[in-house]
């Protein structure tokens, strides 16, 4: 039999209806309760707290985080599953796999019903999830939603409102469940895990922000957030991760200024790839960035805030990102 513990966070799978919309209220025993246990699995619940989506911060994915490693060190837990708001699913799901170093796997999943809603996926969503953390070994986190099996790294919510709102536009699902049955049919693509973060961190909240290069835009937003104490930037470029000269000087800037800076694209897939110059991917990398290969902005952030949370030496975080990033030694800045 196998030992599985669900750890509950809240979102719309356990949202009900308060005025004119919905909000994260059901116990974790309520929404574990409507859930069909697979045969010969065993549960155990964690009700870790009750937040929507958006409103997770890095306190709360820390605390998270901490938890499942606390569970991990009970050798008679099998694995872990935890419901979780979509909205911020794939950042605390790929935080996890940053750092997740056991062979047991963590499985993340949520739904885009609510729980009092006429149409309800959750049961179907938590079922899977637990049948999948019953049945794998040495994926690291995964994401299970909607009948599919997700690598952490890459997936993202890729749409608003549709029950098979996760994908992962560069890789595809890693496999599927139907019924009673788990069939994989690729392994992920991981990174060596980071230690944990220190128990003791920089006070929070940690500034990260991101920063959207467009049509006529100009690096007034990037200059802001160094100037507010942003620690890291998430550029997110158009194209290949491409921006202006304007930016390349501002990039510049950051890191000449300690800044971590992570150069992700706008365009739904496809790597950052150092193809243009006059102020293309290749001179903002030339500048201090850190391509961020297929990750999006969210997961880019998140990379940025582990190496953030490893150290305060700065050549360390650019070292620590480029390992997160799955990257050789990120070089140095070359103005």
């Amino acid at each position: 039999m196998g030992r599985i513990v669900v750890i509950t966070t809240g979102g719309t799978i356990s949202a009900r209806r308060r005025g004119t919309g919905y909000t994260a209220s059901a116990t974790g025993w309520e929404v574990l309760s409507r859930a069909a246990v697979p045969p010969g699995v065993s549960v155990e619940l964690d009700d870790l707290c009750s937040l929507d989506g958006p409103l997770m911060t890095t306190a709360h994915q820390l605390t998270l985080l901490r938890r499942i490693h606390e569970i991990l060190a009970r050798p008679e837990v099998d694995g872990i599953v935890v419901t979780h708001g979509t909205d911020t699913l794939e950042e605390s799901a790929f935080l996890s796999d940053l750092h997740h170093h056991d062979p047991r796997p963590v499985v993340f999943t949520g739904a885009m019903h609510p729980f009092d809603g006429n149409a309800d996926d959750g049961p179907g969503n938590l079922h899977d999830a637990v049948l999948t953390a019953s049945a794998v070994s040495g994926m690291g986190t995964l994401v299970v939603f909607d009948g599919k099996v997700f690598a952490a790294r890459g997936t993202v919510k890729y749409h608003t409102v549709a029950t098979d709102a996760f994908a992962a536009p560069d890789s595809g699902p890693i496999g599927e469940v139907r019924g009673e049955t788990v069939s994989v049919h690729a392994l992920p693509s991981r990174t060596a895990p980071l230690p944990p973060p220190p128990r003791t961190v920089p006070e929070l909240p940690l500034r990260v922000d991101v920063v959207t290069h467009h049509a006529d835009a100009d690096p007034m937003l990037l200059r802001a957030a160094v100037a507010g104490g942003a620690q890291g930037v998430v550029l997110v470029g158009s194209g290949a991760g491409n921006a202006t000269p304007a930016f390349v000087e501002a990039v510049a800037e950051a890191t000449e200024r300690g800044v971590l800076v992570a150069l992700s694209t706008r365009v739904p897939a496809g790597p950052v790839a150092e193809l243009a110059t006059n102020g293309g991917a290749v001179d903002l990398v030339a500048a201090g960035a850190v391509p961020a290969g297929t990750l999006r902005a969210g997961q880019a952030r998140t990379a940025v805030l582990s190496a953030l949370l490893a150290t305060a030496e700065a050549a360390e975080r650019r070292r620590v990102l480029a390992r997160a990033l799955g990257l050789a030694p990120a070089p140095a800045p070359t103005s």
